[in-house]
Order: structure tokens, then C-alpha cells, then sequence
């Protein structure tokens, strides 16, 4: 027996026979075309089919996952039409005559290596992207296609380099019984649908596709990111009521459900749910949040090949409002960084998630920022509001932003509109900057919601889609603990609340530490809500604050 170390992504247990997903590609021929017309055309009929597989796979998507986890289709779509890939491909059909496959795969390995040379996460992510959607734009010209993940036809743990967001989404949660990669980090696509899927998953196991042989049975636990191979039969034993234990409890969290959040000596901890869209309001009220603490707006401009205009914006406020009890808190456009906009114009960065994106978009383009404010400011009147801006980083950039707001909503009432009285304006956290003033930032606004995934990276330097150094985006760093701590001091000395609303909310081996912080709301994935209640009342913050060391 071997035990075999990788990062958990996604916990539960699989116990099964291992199948290996060969890195097949299509088998690309090189050959010389005569009809440069007709090859084009050919390469013009395959983007037409590529986007209807994407737009089904969308669909798919948002039935099984949300809006939110679905949004990577749209963007799947809209590299299809890039302009670069496309001029880049024709000239390839051009100039060299060769036939469209080759020249999409000679395009595709030329934009995805500039990408991945660069060092940040959007750039490595947008270069995973090329490759997936090259891939299927060849079978489709080639014929060639993998077999899919959704025609398995027995239950299996899948073993692969790395798996594509495309690849995750058409698994077939019967027969996909957990999956290993041997790229990726815990913040990848494929990841993070995983925990949205709830498949176990275990990333970043070095040579993974030589260190298993298909059909043999391993063990795999997602929670610590441990792999068993050539269990014992007292082994298998074991771990198979591990398993059965693991259902158990994600069946009886049901019983929470009515339940408040509330520690054992009496404090109550708001947990509320993040969305991408109106639509992910049913899996919310499913899961029993009562409130939003992340309304990602950037989904609604993402829809589209054009902006949205203020009524649809309205139209979408105005519908989760109205659905949730609690308080609704939506994030102002944040795009830049990881979300692209092509009809923004945004020009392209070397290092982009310290670039021209979120905030200094918008202030940059005030009439653009205004239209959602005024979506925004006439949908408060239909339930509780609080508006929330992403990427601060400067007393003046908070300043600027509820200038503007200001402005906006006096207009409104200049004009006979509604607006109510009571929204809570606030800000995320997201740089160490941010956190270091958070003391005077906290004098500017009603409440903090910390986003730990990007105070994170920022703080400890590192790129988290990077296998190599994955390891070393850690939540539960001292550093990293440290800030998260002084925000929530400086938020209480200034008489706000403080929430968190990053990947680690829903990190239970956290939970503790942030009610001792006096951490007030947690805002997670709609699945994660019941399995944070009940971490909530397990605590005695009493105890928790005393031993708490930082």
C-alpha cells in the first residue's frame, strides 16, 4: 500500500477502480489545402457548432451549478468569436495554406503559451480556456472526439493531467465517483465546481497519470487530500463506514433547516448565501439562507455581447430583493482581473489583477458606474440594500465612489423617484493596503466584507492557480490571520460590521477562529450554509476568543 499526497478540493470519500483520462487530442494533420476560401468557411462553420455545444453545455450548467459556476461557458463562447484567435487562424489558412485544424492548433498553442508564460491567474486560466475550446473547435473540424465523461458507464475515479471546466460539467455524477488531476490548485475551475458538484476531488498529485494503473481499486478523501492505493481489505473496511459517516451527516445537516445561527452562549452569526444571478435564488432558499452577502453583478454584463442596460438591471435587483427575507448585498461591477468584457475595450495588461479593473473602472467611467447605481438606487424600495464596492484600496477611492452614489441618488429624487432611506453602503477588502488602513476606511461606510480569496493571493505573493507554488496560498496563514483580525478591530472600533465573503467563509476548520475574531456575518456557497450553521453551534465564543492566539 502507498499513500499518495495531493491538495484536498473538494471533500467526501470515494472508494472505486481507477479509469485514466488519457491527455488525447485530436489527431491533427498538417496537410496543404488548395481552396483557401473553403477552408475558411470550414473553420467559420466549426465556431458555428463549437458555439452551440457551448451554449448546451451553458444551459447545462446553469440547471446543475447556478449561473455563477455557468458563466465560464459564456466566456467559452466569446474566445470562440476572439478576434485574435480568428485572424491568427485565417492567417495561418492564408498565408501558409494549411488546413483549418492545424491552423487552429498552431493558433491556439501560439495564445495559450503567451498566457501561461505570464505569471498571474487570469492569464493561466484564459490559456486552459484556449486549449479547451481549440480542442473542440479540431474534433469538430477532424471528426476526432474523446470519449466523453458523461457516456461512462460505470462508477469510477477519475484520474487525469488536468480537467477542463467543460470536462467537469458533463461528468456524470453517477459514475464519477471522486477525480484526481495532476495540475490545477484548490481555486481552479474544476475545483470549485467540484465543491459546487459536491465530487470529491483531490489536485496537484505530482505524476499522477503514472502512478495508477486502470481498474485498480484506491481510496481517495478529499477533506486532508490523501490517496490510498492497494488498500487492505480492513482498510477498505474503514474507510467505507468513513464514507457512509460522511453521507450521514450531509443528510442529517436537513435537520438544521429552521435552525438559527446561533453559538453555544447565545451569539448569532449571520450566514448568508453568494450569487451570480436571479436565478440562483431557489438553490438559496433550498439551503435555507435567508439573506445575500455577494450579489456578483459582473454576471448580468457577462450575459451579453453589450452592456445591460439600467431596467434590465433593474428587472434582476428587483426580483432577488423581493425573494429574500434578510438583507440583499450587491457588488457593484467588477470586472478586470478574472472577468473579461470584451465590449469594454479594456485593453489587455501584462499583469491584469493589478491593473485597470473592478473600482477603477468604474470610476474611470462614470456613466457606465451611474447606470448601475441608478438600477440599484431604484430597486432599494423593494426590500433591504446594501451596495458594496469591490477592490478598494485608498481612502479617496472609497470617497469617490460614494460621491458618486450621493449624486446619483439626489438626481433620482430630483426626478420624483423612489429611493430608500435605509441602504448600507460598504466595501470588500481584498489588499493588504486595505487592511492596513482600515481604521480610517471604516469611518467611510456601514459594514467591511472581506474577500479572502484575492487577500490572500496578495498577501503571501502567490499565484493561486500555480501547482507549483499552490501550497502556498493558505488561508489559514498567520499573515493572513493577522489582517483578516486587525480589519475586524478596526470595523468594531468604528461601530460596523465586519463579514467575510471569500472561499475560506465556508472553510468549517475556520469557522472558530473567525467568530473569536468576532467575525459578524459569513456569506457562502448556497450548499455550504447548513454545514456552516452547524459549525456555528458548535462554538462557545467565550472559549474561542480565550484561546485565541495570533
Amino acid at each position: 500500500m502507498m499513500i499518495l499526497d495531493g491538495m484536498g478540493a473538494s471533500s467526501g470519500v470515494a472508494i472505486g477502480k481507477v479509469f485514466i483520462k488519457k491527455q488525447g487530442t485530436a489527431t491533427v494533420p498538417n496537410t496543404k489545402i488548395e481552396n483557401v476560401e473553403a477552408e475558411i468557411k470550414r473553420f467559420e462553420e466549426a465556431k458555428v457548432e463549437a458555439l452551440t455545444e457551448l451554449q448546451g453545455l451553458y444551459e447545462k450548467a446553469l440547471q446543475e451549478v447556478g449561473e455563477e459556476h455557468a458563466g465560464i461557458f459564456d466566456v467559452h463562447q466569446m474566445l470562440v468569436q476572439d478576434l485574435d484567435l480568428h485572424d491568427q487562424v485565417v492567417s495561418v489558412i492564408t498565408e501558409d495554406k494549411y488546413n483549418a485544424a492545424y491552423a487552429v492548433s498552431s493558433a491556439a498553442v501560439v495564445i495559450a503559451g503567451m498566457f501561461e508564460c505570464m505569471e498571474d491567474a487570469y492569464m493561466q486560466e484564459r490559456a486552459a480556456d484556449i486549449r479547451d475550446i481549440s480542442k473542440r473547435l479540431i474534433g469538430i473540424l477532424t471528426g476526432e472526439r474523446e470519449i466523453a465523461l458523461a457516456d461512462l458507464d460505470e462508477p469510477v475515479i477519475l484520474v487525469a493531467k488536468d480537467l477542463f471546466p467543460s470536462d467537469t460539467i458533463q461528468m456524470n455524477k453517477k459514475f464519477v465517483l471522486g477525480f484526481i488531476t495532476e495540475d490545477g490548485g484548490k481555486m481552479s475551475h474544476s475545483a470549485i465546481l467540484a465543491r459546487t458538484m459536491q465530487i470529491p476531488a483531490i489536485v496537484g498529485v505530482e505524476s499522477a497519470l503514472t502512478k495508477f494503473k486502470n481498474d485498480e481499486i484506491i481510496i481517495l478523501n478529499g477533506k486532508d487530500g490523501k490517496i490510498y492505493t492497494e488498500p487492505t481489505p480492513e482498510m477498505l473496511a474503514q474507510w467505507t463506514t468513513e464514507q457512509e459517516k460522511y453521507k450521514h451527516d450531509k443528510e442529517a445537516l436537513q435537520a438544521l433547516v429552521g435552525t438559527e445561527n446561533r453559538t453555544l452562549d447565545g451569539v448569532h452569526i449571520e450566514v448568508n448565501a453568494n450569487i451570480g444571478s436571479p436565478e440562483d435564488i431557489d438553490n438559496v432558499r433550498s439551503n435555507d439562507a435567508k439573506g445575500i452577502g455577494l450579489f456578483r453583478s459582473e454576471f448580468l454584463y457577462m450575459d451579453g455581447n453589450a452592456l445591460p442596460t439600467e431596467q434590465i438591471q433593474y428587472e434582476s435587483y428587483k426580483k432577488v430583493l423581493e425573494a429574500m427575507e434578510d438583507r440583499v448585498i450587491i457588488r457593484t461591477l467588477d470586472v478586470g482581473g478574472d472577468k473579461e468584457l470584451p465590449y469594454l475595450n479594456i485593453p489587455k495588461e501584462d499583469n491584469p489583477f493589478l491593473g485597470y479593473r473592478a473600482i477603477r473602472v468604474c470610476l474611470d467611467q462614470p456613466e457606465l458606474f451611474k447606470t448601475q447605481l441608478r438600477a440599484l438606487l431604484r430597486a432599494s424600495v423593494h426590500g433591504k440594500l446594501g451596495i458594496m464596492f469591490p477592490m478598494i484600496a485608498t481612502v479617496d477611492e472609497i470617497k469617490a465612489a460614494r460621491t458618486i452614489l450621493e449624486a446619483t441618488k439626489q438626481e433620482l429624487i430630483a426626478q420624483g423617484q423612489a429611493v430608500s432611506e435605509d441602504i448600507e453602503v460598504g466595501m470588500m477588502i481584498e489588499t493588504p493596503a486595505a487592511a492596513l488602513v482600515s481604521d480610517l476606511l471604516a469611518k467611510e461606510v456601514d459594514f467591511f466584507s472581506i474577500g479572502t480569496n484575492d487577500l490572500t493571493q496578495y498577501t503571501m505573493a502567490v499565484d493561486r492557480m500555480n501547482a507549483k507554488i499552490a501550497h502556498l496560498y493558505d488561508t489559514h496563514n498567520l499573515a493572513v490571520l493577522r489582517s483578516i483580525k486587525m480589519i475586524a478591530d478596526n470595523a468594531h472600533k468604528a461601530g460596523i460590521w465586519v463579514g467575510i465573503c471569500g472561499e475560506s467563509a465556508a472553510d468549517t476548520t475556520l469557522t472558530e477562529t473567525y467568530l473569536a475574531m468576532g467575525i459578524d456575518e459569513l456569506s457562502v456557497s448556497a450548499p455550504s450554509v447548513l454545514e456552516v450553521r452547524k459549525k456555528i453551534q458548535q462554538v462557545d465564543t467565550r472559549t474561542a476568543k480565550a484561546t485565541l492566539n495570533l
